[in-house]
């Protein structure tokens, strides 16, 4: 019987079911803010499943996530104690959000190390695995929908935008000059993280990107080998395996 994987990030939850081979097709997405016991219940009936790991960054929700879930069965939380299948070369291994834990055990199998993987989320998170392998350490930084959500909060006449690719860096338009300001500007920070990261870190790191504005910042970022939108969730999955052995 498959194993439950969620994965609790600010914005949304998502759940899918995976075994000892790979990621299966059930997925479900919720809105963090709206995960409940109410809407556990909905999103997982008639779901079949030997066990659970779940990788939270929001507290108040993992409490909600333990106390719904206790009752179906063997529950894990990634955390730094997990098996990861690598090591960790940094002094305060607690302080690793577990998403960047899952993260750092879905690149091994899925592209190797040296590894950089970019998670594009609520902030953008620079997860550093060296080739030991080991998770070294990394960057966090502001996420590109906070730097573009600012303007509108903080001014009286811009407004909210859509983030897409503008059609050039010189605005024709408030909206048009907004979205060259978010994208290009937020390629930028990426490109130099990416080589202050590189400049320090022995080998040639393959750079992996995920979350939901990874394809759009990827296209104008050539140092991004690759977006995988699944390694977050197949990290827990590679857990998932040693943890729960018994119950594949």
């Amino acid at each position: 019987m498959p194993w439950l994987l969620i994965d609790n990030s600010n914005t949304r939850t998502k759940f899918a079911l995976g075994d000892a081979e790979r990621l299966l097709d059930w997925r479900r997405v919720l809105a963090t803010a709206d995960l409940s016991m109410e809407s556990l219940a909905v999103t997982t009936a008639g779901v079949d499943f030997s066990a659970v790991i779940v990788c939270s960054v929001v507290p108040e929700k993992a409490a909600v996530l333990k106390e719904f879930f206790e009752a179906c069965g063997p529950v894990h939380f990634l955390n730094a104690a997990s098996p990861l299948g690598l090591g960790i070369d940094y002094p305060l291994p607690d302080q690793i959000g577990a998403d960047r834990l899952a993260n750092a055990a879905g690149v091994l199998t899925r592209h190797g190390s040296p590894a950089i993987i970019i998670d594009f989320g609520t902030a953008v998170t620079f997860d550093v695995i060296s080739d030991a392998p080991a998770y070294c350490g990394g960057v966090i930084a502001p996420g590109l929908g906070a730097m573009s959500g600012y303007l509108p909060q903080k001014t009286a006449l811009l407004p909210a935008i859509v983030l897409e690719e503008p059609a050039s860096a010189i605005g024709k338009s408030t909206v048009h000059a907004m979205q060259a300001g978010a994208v290009f500007g937020y390629r930028g920070l990426v490109k130099e993280i990416i080589a202050r990261i590189c400049s320090e870190l022995s080998g040639c790191p393959k750079i992996i990107a995920t979350g939901g504005d990874a394809a759009l910042i990827a296209r104008g970022v050539p140092e991004i080998n690759r977006v995988d939108p699944d390694i977050t969730l197949d990290g827990l999955r590679q857990v998932a395996a040693r943890v729960f052995a018994d119950r594949a």
